[in-house]
């Protein structure tokens, strides 16, 4: 199993070390105290835990209630410690909708405290020495194929069994180019894909049972790829990288020969490369999607050797599309399954048979027919373009007249308006004048 060993990290409930050397001493610098059986809404004297004075930073995870208020912690002197009145350079303080974290540098040595809707569950413990094992990938990794990794932390010997503790951690995984110019990736992106579980779905066989498990498949290029596990915390992240592996090419490749007088089927041949499999344990299922987009599906449960034939009845010409996945072992016994790459082939139309007639001349079968539908078809929609474009022309020229008749109105109203207040101006000297 590949090893992550992860110092600074508090998993539960409180987490210690010093500045200097990142070593702990034999003696244990926290000590905590039971839970009583009476209620965890939190009476004065409990949730407690002490802090010894040699302690130079704590980091300490409470579990709560969802949605509820970030805890408080009480020093030994009394004093609190709430989110939005810490020393911001002394305290570091990450709320979740279900969790508190809290970095501080240099605690008061004493009893501390803390006091919230904490759930009745959670625990006071001390995390020493944590560490990521991850079960190594398998020797012969092929293209296409999917995988199931599993992985557990552990502290000291013990494994972690607190189903919090998923709140807490995201365990996800990359792999990394070797940049190696002897293999196909040379030079490829990273790849990010994807992330442990532990809820029990897809391959995760049992929710919040602490074996995390991930599931992805090989469907990038293949080539030299360094593996690389990342266990994120809201204020640390650390890396495992396992030594670099080899993802071979999908050893299945597939061949099509067409029907040449529509009568006859056609014969997809899958090809298998035996460098890596045992080509006889190869079994497959897989689907046909016609160009009327039908589909049917087929499975090929038995043969030997290095190819499989599968014949497909001819429908018509078009696009045809095939999937397959296929289940076998390794050369070393491995049971795995694969998605081959989607493959594609056109079928080109084939004239019809020629049927004889009454006085033994040949004739065309219907496509003649179609042909003149077709026509027929394309003048039809002509002339509907040409009617749709005429109306649309006498529509536009409709809105201009309106358009047009609704400015002259606009001018006649502002004309009488402007006559009006000319009027009334006149008026009003004419008055202003006599009264003088």
């Amino acid at each position: 199993m590949a090893k992550l060993r992860l110092l600074s990290l508090l998993l539960i409930s409180v987490f210690a070390f010093s500045n200097e050397s990142y070593a702990y001493s034999e003696t244990p610098k926290v000590k905590y105290y039971d839970q009583d059986d009476i209620t965890n809404q939190i009476p004065f004297f409990d949730n407690r835990f002490h802090i010894d004075a040699q302690l130079e930073e704590v980091t300490l995870v409470f579990y709560r209630n969802r949605g509820s208020q970030p805890v408080i912690l009480v020093r030994p002197d009394g004093s609190k410690l709430k989110i939005n009145t810490v020393p911001k350079d002394k305290v570091k303080w990450f709320d979740d909708q279900t969790f508190d974290m809290i970095q501080i540098k240099r605690p008061m040595p004493g009893p501390w405290q803390a006091v919230g809707d904490i759930l009745p569950n959670s625990k006071i413990m001390l995390v020493t020495d944590v560490r990521l094992e991850v079960e190594p990938l398998a020797e012969i990794l092929l293209s296409g194929e999917t995988l199931k990794v599993e992985a557990q932390i552990y502290n000291s010997e013990k494994v972690i069994d607190d189903p919090l503790f998923n709140d807490v951690i995201e365990l996800d995984i990359d792999f990394y180019s070797t940049n190696n110019s002897s293999y196909d990736n040379f030079g490829a992106e990273p790849i990010d894909i994807g992330a442990f579980r532990d809820d029990g779905y897809d391959l995760d066989e049992y929710a919040r049972d602490s074996l995390f498990t991930a599931e992805f498949t090989l469907d990038f290029a293949p080539g030299e790829w360094i593996p690389i596990y990342r266990v994120k915390m809201p204020m640390a992240t650390r890396e495992l990288r396992q030594k670099p592996v080899i993802v071979h090419s999908n050893p299945v490749s597939l061949v099509i020969e067409t029907s040449k007088d529509g009568e006859s089927e056609h014969r997809l041949l899958i090809n298998i490369d035996d460098s890596y499999v045992d080509a006889d344990s190869l079994i497959f299922q897989g689907k046909v999607t016609f160009p009327d987009r039908q589909s049917e599906p087929f499975a090929i449960m038995e043969g030997k050797g290095k190819q499989r034939i599968k014949m497909i009845r001819y429908t018509e010409g078009g696009i045809h599309r095939i999937r397959l996945n296929a289940f076998g072992k390794t050369k070393n016994g491995r049971e795995f399954r694969l998605v081959v790459p989607d493959f594609t082939f056109n079928v080109e139309r084939v004239d019809g048979p020629l049927v004889p007639t009454l006085d033994g001349e040949n004739q065309e079968t219907k496509e003649s027919e179609a042909m003149l539908a077709a026509k027929k078809r394309a003048e039809e929609i002509a002339q509907e373009k040409a009617k749709f474009e005429m109306q649309l022309a006498q529509a536009k020229a409709e809105q201009e007249a309106i358009a047009q008749a609704e400015q002259q109105q606009t001018l006649i109203m502002i004309a009488i308006a402007n006559g009006i207040i000319v009027l009334f101006g006149i008026g009003m000297f004419i008055y202003l004048r006599r009264k003088n």
